[in-house]
């Protein structure tokens, strides 16, 4: 059986607990039956930048290198593009495995249309 997962994050201060049940679920089912992709919108873009003025440098560097684990496991990292401008993000300030989407909102939508499973933690 494939099975197919959105998780959804707008909030920075959650973003270890998300990546602790991407992990744990692939680590349940193993990546070759899923496809998962992460949404992220609101601050959350936030941590998908490669470098930000005034964060905690070891803690975004170790979340990034979790996503970046993740990413080379099959998982998608997404981010909505009204959150990024609302954040003042570009595309050229992203990890380079992270995707946007042009409205976060309608991507859980389509997705969810699609048959995937929605999970926010």
């Amino acid at each position: 059986m494939e099975y197919k997962v959105i998780f959804h994050i707008d909030e920075n201060a959650r973003w270890q607990m998300l990546l602790g049940n991407v992990e744990n679920l692939l680590g349940a089912l193993g990546s070759g039956h899923m496809t998962v992709e992460v949404l992220a919108n609101g601050e959350a873009v936030q941590k998908y930048a490669a470098a930000l003025p005034g964060r905690d440098d070891e803690a975004d560097q170790s979340l990034a290198a979790k996503m970046a684990s993740l990413h080379q496991e099959g998982v998608t990292f997404a981010a909505c593009r009204n959150a990024m401008r609302a954040n003042h993000l570009t595309e050229h300030d992203l990890h380079p495995f992270v995707v946007t989407v042009p409205a976060g909102v309608m991507e859980l939508v389509t997705r969810q249309a699609q048959g995937y499973a929605y999970i926010k933690p």
